[in-house]
């Protein structure tokens, strides 16, 4: 199984978007530009709306089908460990394995000298074509370096085993998830995470680097984007050479985790993978939530009480609904509207808070940043809110598509 050069990650939290989601890409693929979709859930989202793993490939089956598309089209299991990956299984066929808690483990001594054995010959200069810098690789360097990943890399190779003996190895895809640490890995860090992942027999096609700067859930990119450009392009530079030395699948490509809405980097990125020719993973989580939340505030009526009244029981829980996320949400309680202003809104006011249109005065990247992670709130409006979108379903399903297709896959792969 071969994921494609493009490849687009999408959350649908509720199960009811995905005819709009994939009409985002069949625009994309009329203007020339083959994007292949992949829908992806994470464990902890199953576990908040009480949804189960099957779900997930039901509601992309019946897109595909309903809408005629004749591509491939993937299923992602989202940040996975040996812990519940079982659930999984059956229903996925690309997999993020996530080994964030291991990251920083000692995997001893013997481990360690094996690997700083093996890797030796790499002591004294790196260079690595599409940098200018040449790298020293040194002894004390080389077993830093597997102090802090190896560990976790031989964790993705668990998981992976798990998978491949169960389904077989060539029959899904993998990621390997490297975003939840500290510091972004340098360019020799990578190199090796890249061998140990060779080293594991795990046949990454995507790795998930992480980068300078805040990737906050539903907001733009924080900050220095030149930093951000240096790095993305070394990752795709660093990826090429480890292709060729340790023998890894020859698509492999980056994945930007947290990747919607961070329009700063978007020509970046854009420029960066013609400039390489290299493909690339985007991975998507609420913005498909926010996008239905709009559609009912913007449909008026029943509609806007209901998002005005999701967004009083955020005020509310707001400790609670924000612990989960503290990581990448950054949310200034100064600025978000009381309750009894909220509810003297406009649809209009609704809309132009929530919608990430920074030209907008009324946008509100506090407002939208509670309401990313209130979805909590509202499954626990349970039919209400699916019948609720069902009623206003020609208006959500219009923000859905124009916000995948206009705001994320245009300026990333097309324009």
């Amino acid at each position: 199984m071969i994921l494609e050069k493009y490849s687009f990650g999408m959350g649908d939290r509720f199960a009811q978007q995905g005819r709009a989601q994939l009409r985002a890409l069949i625009k994309a693929a009329d203007d020339g530009v083959e994007i292949i979709p992949v829908w992806n859930k994470s464990h902890r989202e199953h576990t908040t709306i009480g949804t189960e793993p099957a779900s997930v490939r039901q509601e992309a089956d019946n897109a595909a089908d309903e809408l005629g598309w004749g591509k491939s089209y993937y299923v992602d299991a989202d940040h996975i460990g040996l812990d519940n990956v079982d659930l999984f299984i059956e229903s996925s066929d690309f997999f993020t394995l996530d080994v964030a808690d291991f990251i920083g483990k000692s995997c001893g001594w013997d481990l360690l000298s094996e690997f700083t054995n093996k890797y030796e010959d790499y002591l004294g200069e790196l260079k690595i074509d599409g940098i200018d810098e040449i790298f020293e690789v040194t002894q004390p360097m080389l077993e830093a370096i597997g102090a802090k990943f190896l560990l976790a890399i031989m964790e993705a190779g668990k998981i992976y085993s798990r998978i491949a003996g169960v389904k077989g190895r060539g029959n899904f895809i993998t990621e390997v998830s490297m975003d939840e640490t500290d510091m972004p890995q340098s360019p020799v860090e990578m190199f090796f995470i890249l061998a140990m992942i060779a080293d594991e027999r795990i046949p990454a096609q995507t790795i998930a680097p992480k980068f300078t700067g805040r990737f906050n859930k539903g907001v733009d990119y924080v900050g220095d984007i030149d930093k951000f450009t240096t790095e993305f392009e070394q990752d795709l530079a660093v990826i090429s050479l480890a292709v060729k030395k340790f023998d890894l699948p020859s698509n492999l490509k980056l994945s930007i985790h947290s990747g919607s809405d961070k329009f700063s980097i978007y020509p970046a990125i854009n420029k960066a993978i013609r400039k390489f020719n290299a493909g690339l993973h985007v991975k998507t989580a609420g913005t498909t939530w926010l996008e239905e939340i709009i559609g009912l505030a913007a449909a008026g009526g029943d509609g806007l009480e209901m998002a005005k009244g999701i967004y009083a029981k955020a005020i509310a829980k707001k400790d609670e609904l924000c612990v989960p996320y503290a990581s990448v949400i950054d949310i200034d309680d100064d600025n978000l509207p009381a309750v009894d202003e909220v509810n003297g809104w406009s649809s209009q006011q609704f809309v132009n808070a929530l919608r990430h249109e920074q030209s907008c005065a009324g946008y509100n990247p506090d407002f939208r940043q509670l309401l990313h992670v209130a979805y909590k709130i509202a499954a626990k409006l349970g039919s209400d809110y699916i019948d609720m979108l069902g009623k206003y379903e020609d208006v959500v399903a219009q923000n859905v598509t124009e916000n995948i297709y206009d705001r994320h896959l245009k300026p990333i792969f097309i324009d």
